[in-house]
C-alpha cells in the first residue's frame, strides 16, 4: 500500500481537472443533505433543551371538554409541587361590528410556571387588572392590529367584555399547541365566569402544567393507568412539542431524500468523471503493466486516487452545508415559533459524511473497474470496455445495500425511504434504457434514408449515436433532476386544481360552534329564513374516546388508526338525520331508549375490522358508555361539511351535557353581515370562516411546497453541472468533427445548427422521461397517500420539456464556441491515422 500511495500522490501532482466535476457534484449534494440535518438537529435540541419551559412545566395532564374532577385534581397535586391550570378554546373577539376568530388562553394565578411572558408594556399582573369593571387581557399584536386595539382598548369574548391591558410579544409555552390557525388572546380563567364560553358541553380542554421532581416516566405510567381510561392525554418535557417534532422530523426525512436523490444524480457525474479520468490514463495504466505492476497494484493506485477525490468533495460539502445553516441561522431563529439551539451537531454531519462516500464510491467502482481489467496490450489498441470482474460487482453490491440500509436506519421511516429510493432507482434505469435506446435508434436513423437532404440531422444523430456519444451523461444527468421537478409540479398543480375544484361548491361558509341547547332551535330558524343561505345542517356533538372493542383495548384491535388516536367528535341523535346513507345493519328506531347503540362510518369500520354487533365502550367526559354496533353509514369527509365517525343513539348518553354544532352555506356577499348578526345575537357562538382555514392549510402546505421545490431545484442544478461535465468533455470530439467538416465544405451555421439539433434532441429525450416520471410520481403521491383524485396537468409537463430542451440547448451552445473558432490544420495535424 504504500508504493500505491507513493505513485497515486505522484500522478495526482499535475491537479485535479478532471475531478473537478465529481468534487462539485459531491459538494452540492453532501452540502445539501448536511444543512437539511443541521437545521432538524438545532429544532429538535431546542425543544429539548427547553422542553419544560415551552411545555410549561415538567409534566402535562389534559382532558377534553372538561376539567379535571376531584380525584385527577387530587393526584396531581399530591404528584408536583406547584400546578397551573390552563384552559384552551377558540372564540370570536368583537369590537362594534368587527370581529375575528382568536385561540382563547384562560390561565390562572400560576401561569407561567417556568419562563416568562413578554409584554410591549408594564407586567402582566397590571395587564390582567381589573378597571372601570373590565378584566384585562393581553393579546398578540396580529389580532389587536386586525381589530384596530391599542391598551387600553375594550372587546368582547362572549358576553364578557374586557380591556386590552397589553400587546403579548411572546409566551414561553407557544410551542406546545403547534402552529395554529388563529392568535392568542390571554385572559385570567376567573374574568370567564360570565363570558358563556364555559357553559356545559362547551367545546375547550383543559391542561394541568406541574412541576415536579418525581422521576417522569413512572409516573406516566401511574397517570395513564388510573385515569387513561378517562381520557387522560399526557404530555412531559421530554417530548414537549410533539407535533412540531414530528413535523420536523418528517419534513427533515423528506428533504434528505430528496438530497439522496441529488446525489444519485450526482453520481452519474461520478461515473462520468471517473471514466473519462480513466480513458485519459489508458497509456500509464498500460505502461505500468508492461513494467510488472500486477492487477492488485494498479487497482490500489487508482482506488486511493478516487476514494482520496471523494473525500475531498465530501469534506468541502460537509463544510459548505455546515457553513450555510451558521451563517443563516440568525434569519431561521427569527422566523420559527420555536427554540432553535444553534450549533455544529456530529449526527447529521456524520450522515451526510456517510452518504457521500458511499454513493461517490458506488457509482465510481464501476468505470474503475472496467479500466483496470484490460490487458496492457487491450489498452494500448483502445479496445471496448468489459465488464468488472466479480470482486468489484460483490463490492457495489456492499456498498448499494449500505447505502440504503443507512438510509432507512438514519430516516427512520422505512416506507417513505424504500418508496423513495425505488424510485429514483426505477426513474434512473428507465432513463438508462431512454439513452441507450435514443443512441441506437439515433445510429439506426442516420443511416436510413428518412435523412437524405438533410445533412445537420444527419450529423445530429451520427453524433448522439456515435460510440463516445454524451447522450447517456446527459439523459441521466438532467432526466432525473427533472423528474423530481415534474412529480412537484403534478403534485402542486392537482393539489391546486382540487382546491378551485371543489372549495366554491362542496365547501360551507361557516363552521359554528358551542350552540348551547336552547339556542339551536331560534339559529336554525334565523339560518333558514335568510335567503342568502343556502343550505344549513346542524347536530348535536360532545367529544369522547373509543377505549375498548369487544373487551380488548381499542389500540390493541385498530393499532395506530386515526379514530383511536385521542378524542373524536361524536354525535347524538334520535331519528335518523337527514341525508344519512346506511350501508349495513338497521338505524334505532325514533324513541328508542334501549341498550346504547352506535352507527359507525362504513370506510373506518372497514379498516378497522368492526362488524355488526361488535361491542364498544366510549369515554364521554370521564364515564364509560357501552353501545353496539348496529348500522354503518357512508361518511364523506372530504367537504368540510358534517360527518362523524361515530352517531349514538340519544338516550344512551341522556344527561351528558352537549352544545350543537351548524355548518351554513351562503352567498359569499353576503357572509359578513350573517356573522355579524350572529355575533350579536349569540355571542357564546363561535364562527370559524372554513375558507379562511383552508387558506391557512394552503399557506402551510405552500411553504412545505416550496421548500420541496427548492430541495428539486437544487438536484436540478446538480443535474446541470453533471450535465455541463458531459457537454464539456466531448469537446475534443467536436473539435475534430467540426475540423473535418470545414475541411470539407460546411459552413460555421450548418456545424452550429448540427450541435445545437443534437443537444435539444437529448434535451427532449430527458425531459419526456421525466414527465412520464412525474406522472407516475404524483399518481402515487395523491392516490396512495393522499387519497384525492390525479388528473395529469399538460402546462407543467410541457414546461419541463422544454426546460430540458433549453438547457442542453444553451449549454451546447457555450461549448460550442472552441470547435467553432478552431483551425483545421492545427486540428488535425494532431490526429494519429
Amino acid at each position: 500500500m504504500r508504493l500505491a500511495f507513493t505513485l497515486a500522490l505522484r500522478e495526482m501532482r499535475g491537479g485535479l481537472s478532471g475531478f473537478r466535476v465529481l468534487i462539485l457534484c459531491l459538494t452540492l449534494g453532501v452540502a445539501a443533505i448536511a444543512a437539511v440535518g443541521t437545521l432538524r438537529a438545532a429544532i429538535e435540541a431546542g425543544l429539548s433543551d427547553q422542553g419544560a419551559v415551552i411545555l410549561g412545566g415538567d409534566a402535562q395532564v389534559s382532558f377534553t371538554y372538561r376539567r379535571a374532577d376531584a380525584e385527577e385534581l387530587a393526584w396531581i397535586e399530591a404528584n408536583a409541587t406547584a400546578v397551573s391550570e390552563v384552559l384552551t378554546f377558540r372564540s370570536l373577539a368583537v369590537v362594534g361590528e368587527d370581529q375575528a376568530l382568536t385561540q382563547v388562553k384562560a390561565v390562572d394565578d400560576a401561569w407561567p410556571l417556568l419562563g416568562q411572558v413578554k409584554l410591549d408594556q408594564g407586567t402582566l399582573a397590571e395587564a390582567f387588572a381589573t378597571k372601570e369593571g373590565k378584566p384585562g387581557a393581553v393579546m398578540e399584536k396580529l389580532l389587536a392590529d386586525r381589530l384596530g386595539l391599542v391598551p387600553g382598548d375594550s372587546f368582547k369574548l362572549g358576553l364578557q367584555e374586557f380591556r386590552l391591558g397589553a400587546l403579548m410579544l411572546s409566551e414561553p409555552d407557544s410551542a406546545t399547541a403547534g402552529i395554529g390557525f388563529a392568535p392568542k388572546t390571554v385572559v385570567q380563567s376567573a374574568a370567564l365566569g360570565a363570558s358563556g364560553l364555559l357553559a356545559p358541553g362547551s367545546m375547550y380542554d383543559s391542561h394541568y402544567r406541574m412541576v415536579t421532581q418525581a422521576p417522569l416516566g413512572p409516573l406516566k405510567t401511574e397517570a395513564e393507568a388510573k385515569f387513561g381510561e378517562k381520557g387522560l392525554d399526557w404530555t412531559d418535557r421530554r417530548n414537549a412539542a410533539r407535533g412540531v417534532e414530528r413535523f420536523v422530523d418528517r419534513l427533515g426525512s423528506f428533504l434528505i431524500l430528496v438530497g439522496l436523490a441529488g446525489l444519485a444524480v450526482g453520481g452519474v457525474g461520478v461515473a462520468s468523471a471517473v471514466r473519462a479520468w480513466m480513458e485519459r490514463r489508458v497509456a500509464t495504466i498500460a505502461t505500468l503493466k508492461v513494467l510488472g505492476a500486477e492487477g492488485g497494484l494498479v487497482a490500489q493506485v487508482y482506488l486511493v486516487q478516487v476514494l482520496a477525490v471523494v473525500a475531498l468533495g465530501t469534506g468541502l460539502g460537509l463544510a459548505l452545508g455546515a457553513g450555510a445553516m451558521m451563517a443563516v441561522f440568525p434569519l431561521i431563529i427569527a422566523e420559527l415559533p420555536f427554540p432553535v439551539t444553534v450549533g455544529l451537531y456530529p449526527q447529521p454531519l456524520i450522515e451526510a459524511a456517510f452518504y457521500g462516500i458511499v454513493t461517490g464510491m458506488l457509482f465510481a467502482l464501476w468505470p474503475l473497474a472496467q479500466a483496470l481489467r484490460q490487458g496492457a496490450a487491450a489498452l494500448y489498441r483502445g479496445a471496448g470496455r468489459l465488464w468488472p470482474g466479480k470482486g468489484w460487482i460483490l463490492v457495489q453490491v456492499v456498498l448499494l445495500l449500505a447505502l440504503v440500509g443507512g438510509a432507512v436506519w438514519f430516516s427512520g421511516n422505512w416506507m417513505l425511504t424504500l418508496g423513495t429510493l425505488g424510485g429514483v432507482a426505477a426513474v434512473l434505469a428507465v432513463l438508462w434504457g431512454a439513452g441507450w435506446g435514443l443512441a441506437r435508434v439515433a445510429r439506426r436513423v442516420a443511416r436510413s434514408r428518412l435523412v437524405d437532404g438533410r445533412p445537420g440531422l444527419r450529423l445530429a444523430l451520427a453524433a448522439i449515436g456515435g460510440p463516445r456519444s454524451e447522450a447517456m451523461s446527459v439523459v441521466l444527468s438532467l432526466g432525473l433532476g427533472l423528474s423530481v421537478l415534474a412529480v412537484v409540479g403534478q403534485i402542486d398543480a392537482n393539489f391546486r386544481l382540487a382546491i378551485a375544484r371543489d372549495l366554491p361548491t362542496r365547501a360551507p361558509s361557516f363552521f359554528f360552534i358551542d350552540i348551547q341547547p336552547d339556542q339551536t332551535a331560534p339559529f336554525l330558524a334565523r339560518m333558514e329564513e335568510d335567503p342568502a343561505v343556502t343550505k344549513v345542517e346542524s347536530a348535536a356533538m360532545l367529544r369522547g374516546t373509543l377505549t375498548q372493542i369487544n373487551g380488548r383495548p381499542a389500540k390493541e384491535v385498530a393499532g395506530d388508526h386515526w379514530v383511536v388516536r385521542g378524542d373524536r367528535g361524536i354525535s347524538l341523535a334520535d331519528a335518523m338525520p337527514e341525508g344519512t346513507e346506511v350501508t349495513a345493519g338497521q338505524w334505532w328506531p325514533e324513541g328508542y331508549s334501549g341498550p346504547g347503540q352506535v352507527s359507525f362510518a362504513a370506510d373506518e369500520a372497514a379498516e378497522i375490522g368492526l362488524k355488526l354487533g361488535d361491542a364498544l365502550v366510549l369515554n364521554i367526559l370521564g364515564r364509560d358508555i357501552p353501545v353496539t354496533v348496529t348500522s354503518f353509514r357512508k361518511v364523506d369527509f372530504s367537504n368540510a361539511g358534517m360527518g362523524f365517525v361515530m352517531v349514538v343513539d340519544k338516550a344512551a348518553l341522556a344527561g351528558a351535557p352537549y352544545t350543537s354544532i351548524a355548518t351554513v352555506y351562503a352567498e359569499p356577499e353576503a357572509e359578513a353581515t350573517l356573522l355579524r348578526d350572529t355575533a350579536r345575537t349569540w355571542p357564546n357562538v363561535t364562527a370559524i370562516s372554513v375558507k379562511e382555514a383552508i387558506a391557512k392549510v394552503v399557506e402551510a402546505l405552500t411553504a412545505i411546497a416550496t421548500a420541496t421545490v427548492a430541495a428539486a431545484g437544487a438536484v436540478l442544478v446538480v443535474g446541470l453541472v453533471v450535465l455541463v461535465g458531459a457537454v464539456a468533455s466531448g469537446v475534443p470530439l467536436r473539435l475534430r468533427e467540426a475540423s473535418v467538416l470545414k475541411v470539407l465544405g460546411a459552413t460555421r451555421g450548418r456545424i452550429l445548427g448540427s450541435f445545437a439539433l443534437r443537444a435539444a434532441i437529448m434535451g427532449a429525450a430527458a425531459g419526456l422521461v421525466a414527465v412520464g416520471a412525474g406522472a407516475v410520481g404524483g399518481w402515487a403521491v395523491l392516490s396512495l397517500v393522499m387519497e384525492l383524485p390525479f388528473v395529469f396537468e399538460p402546462w407543467s409537463a410541457l414546461g419541463v420539456v422544454s426546460g430540458g430542451v433549453l438547457v442542453t440547448l444553451v449549454a451546447g451552445l457555450i461549448f460550442a464556441a472552441v470547435p467553432l473558432r478552431a483551425r483545421p490544420a492545427g486540428v488535425l495535424r494532431t490526429v494519429e491515422g
